[in-house]
């Protein structure tokens, strides 16, 4: 036994090291990601941005025009043949949706896009994202084409597939199934009575749809022109992203 001082507390660290051959790792920062948005989302942000942006700073009124006339959404197209016409008629029921006529229509939509395409993003994926997108831009179409068809009527924006989104976050994402979903725990799908019996899906659908009523009716909402607004597209948006959900989310395939 040594009475050295020095090999005691040379003893005491020794033993405080880890054992021979393992080297201490010390714990890295996490830095978080300065866009905390799924890949889809992000995407779907930069390619309508990125139009809007080129169609107002880069292109000429006359290739504005023809962007108009060969990516909105008309109803007019499907009264006269379609074999004597463009194929605008096959893919405007979805390239509209990536088009927006002012700044504020693209802010609007961009922020509610952000809120609700993330928690169905991450639930579906990448690829189904996507696929939601296409499905549902063309059920707010269709809906639209039936309320106004004939009507020489031009539709932009993302905002039947917003609505969409937020039909299909009703089915999974509202009250407690959000904090579920923040602890990383998948909350399960409801089904549509489920989904109708629950107060807060309640609600927030019953505001949803007065909201739109009341633009269909005329009355402005936020200073904008309700004549403008496509309460048909949003509606038939709603319904397909409410009702078709599951036809999409990847725990149920």
């Amino acid at each position: 036994m040594s009475d050295d001082p020095a090999a005691s507390d040379e003893t005491r660290h020794d033993s405080d090291a880890p054992p021979h051959g393992e080297a201490r790792i010390s714990p890295k920062p996490v830095n978080p990601p300065i866009f905390n948005l799924p890949t889809g989302v992000l995407v779907s942000l930069a390619l309508v941005c990125g139009i809007y942006a080129l169609q107002a700073l880069v292109f000429s009124a006359d290739i504005n025009d023809w962007i108009t006339f060969e990516f909105a959404f008309m109803p007019l197209r499907y009264v006269y043949p379609l074999g004597e016409q463009s194929f605008a008629w096959l893919w405007s029921p979805v390239t509209y949706s990536l088009l927006h006529g002012s700044f504020e229509h693209l802010a609007f939509n961009s922020l509610w896009l952000a809120a609700f395409g993330t928690p169905v993003c991450r639930r579906i994926g990448e690829r189904r994202f996507l696929v939601f997108w296409i499905a549902t831009a063309v059920a707010a179409a269709a809906l639209h084409a039936a309320v106004n068809w004939g009507e020489p009527s031009v539709m932009v924006g993302a905002s039947g597939v917003i609505s969409a989104l937020m039909g299909a976050a009703c089915r999974f994402a509202f009250g407690g199934r959000l904090r579920l979903a923040a602890a990383g725990r998948e909350p399960p799908l409801l089904t549509i009575p489920a989904a109708l019996s629950d107060r807060t899906v309640q609600i927030f659908i019953l505001v949803w749809f007065l909201g739109n009523v009341a633009v269909a009716v005329g009355l402005p909402l936020m200073g904008t022109d309700s004549a403008a607004i496509a309460w048909d597209a949003h509606i038939g948006g709603f319904l397909m992203g409410f009702f078709g959900f599951r036809l999409f989310d990847r725990k149920h395939i």
